[in-house]
């Protein structure tokens, strides 16, 4: 049994090949197969080139934002002699309401 490809089953692939070998020809077949071949090694090589440049380019921004990352960290730690994670948030002092209560009816 042949397996599918594209969802083609095997005897339509063999209606598809009948029906390019009687509009081209016996002679025309090589030709078309290498003019076939050749397109899909251009297109592999040009998504290779793609996929390789984004991931260059990936890396660098990567590289560049672990840097800041670095430079922030170690700007902070030594502006307050403290590490970050030590730090308290500024946030902290302001107190939140507790949305989970039930609200009261105001008092007369």
């Amino acid at each position: 049994m042949v397996t599918a490809f594209f969802n083609i089953s095997g005897g339509e692939i063999l209606i598809i090949l009948l029906v390019v070998f009687l509009f081209f020809g016996p002679d025309k077949i090589p030709e078309i197969a290498r003019w076939m071949g050749k397109g899909l090694n251009e297109v592999k090589k040009a998504t290779s080139e793609i996929r390789d440049e984004i991931t260059r380019e990936t890396g660098d921004i990567r590289r560049e934002a672990d840097n800041l990352k670095k430079s922030i960290n170690f700007n902070d730690a030594t502006a307050t002699g403290t590490s970050p994670a030590d730090k308290p948030d500024d946030d902290s002092e302001k107190q939140e309401p507790d949305l989970r209560q039930k609200p009261r009816p105001p008092q007369l």
